[in-house]
């Protein structure tokens, strides 16, 4: 008999804000705004995409703009996180980390200070009625200018130790390079926030190597490309980069045709360390416990093996050390249970 998978102690390091909002919660917000939503995320839902080729990442990031559309009052931030705190909860997350790009969003909520605020308020209120601990990561875009990422990167810098913990680069990796944005980058370093860029996921080992060697990633969103080029991969289980791997958004977006592709187990053996995650749930489906179940149904990720997997998402989170202690010694009792 397999263990419980939800009662497995893990950290969520890959998980962006709007991307974490209930499909029910859409729908019944889009009622309220007066918003209209397209069949694909109402009868349709989950919607069938495929991003690999231009048009496809603009449906994708279409889709994006209009579910955000429908937070606009500060007791919809509240709502969501509040909601993706429970959701994690339940599949067993002690630390989310939940990624956001301020800038979305400020035109609503006078501003990006004033955006940011409420945003890491609501991440406080929903720790304190889930039990979850939420940690935000300020994300700037790459398809915007850099100029535009140093001041996120300052942003991210002035509350780094107040809620903020990491920050990332996330959208169409094939558009702007990761040099362009080292000096955001160094901002935030400086501040002693966890570096955390996407890429390795549209374009390929090219994108991982300069976020490690540009923006010196101390993890990665995505990142699975990197199994084309073996000394790469060596390169980040030597440096313990943790790559944040979301099996069923790879194949929903159609980096892997078949979900069995994903190299998880691939880079689990040669040791690079990674950590699940469900990326965009209210686009994708599943959330985080589901990623689990396919390493275990696809990839045949044994119960110990499972442990090991969490214990790498607990180790490349940016979770208090006390926090870490507790979900490690978690992760112990539960294997040993």
């Amino acid at each position: 008999m397999h263990r419980p998978i939800a009662q497995l102690p893990k950290a969520h390091l890959h998980q962006h804000f709007t991307g974490s909002m209930r499909h029910d919660t859409l729908v019944e917000l889009a009622r309220e705004h007066g918003v209209p939503l397209p069949h694909t995320l109402v009868e349709e839902w989950p919607p069938k995409l495929r991003a690999t080729d231009e048009r496809g990442w603009f449906r994708f990031q279409r889709l994006y703009d209009i579910a955000r559309s429908v937070l606009r009052r500060p007791e919809d931030i509240y709502r969501l996180l509040r909601e993706a705190a429970e959701d994690d909860r339940a599949d067993g997350s002690g630390w989310l980390e939940i990624q956001v790009d301020p800038s979305g969003y400020a035109s609503r909520f006078d501003g990006l200070t004033a955006t940011l605020e409420l945003i890491l308020d609501a991440a406080r209120a929903a720790e304190r009625d889930t039990g979850t601990a939420v940690g935000i990561m300020v994300a700037a875009n790459r398809t915007r200018h850099p100029l535009d990422a140093r001041t996120l990167g300052r942003l991210a810098a002035q509350y780094s130790g107040r809620g903020v913990s990491a920050f990332g680069l996330s959208n169409d990796e094939r558009r702007g390079r990761a040099l362009d944005f080292e000096r955001a980058f160094r901002i935030a370093r400086r501040a002693d926030l966890v570096s955390a860029p996407h890429g390795g996921e549209l374009s390929g080992p090219r994108s991982v190597q300069e976020c490690l060697d540009e923006l010196r990633a101390d993890r990665i969103g995505h990142g699975i490309r990197a199994v084309e080029d073996p000394y790469l991969v060596e390169r980040l289980a030597a440096r313990e980069v943790t790559l944040e791997v979301c099996p069923t958004s790879n194949m929903s977006l159609g980096v892997v045709d078949e979900i069995g592709q994903v190299p998880l187990r691939r880079l689990f053996d040669a040791g690079v360390p990674l950590a699940l995650g469900a990326d965009d749930p209210l686009l994708f489906g599943p959330r985080l416990a589901k990623q689990y179940e396919i390493a275990r149904e696809v990839f045949g990720f044994s119960d110990p093996e499972l442990a090991q997997l969490a214990r790498m998402s607990v180790r490349g989170s940016a979770a208090p050390d006390a926090l870490r202690k507790e979900l490690l010694a978690g992760i112990d009792s539960w294997l040993a249970s």
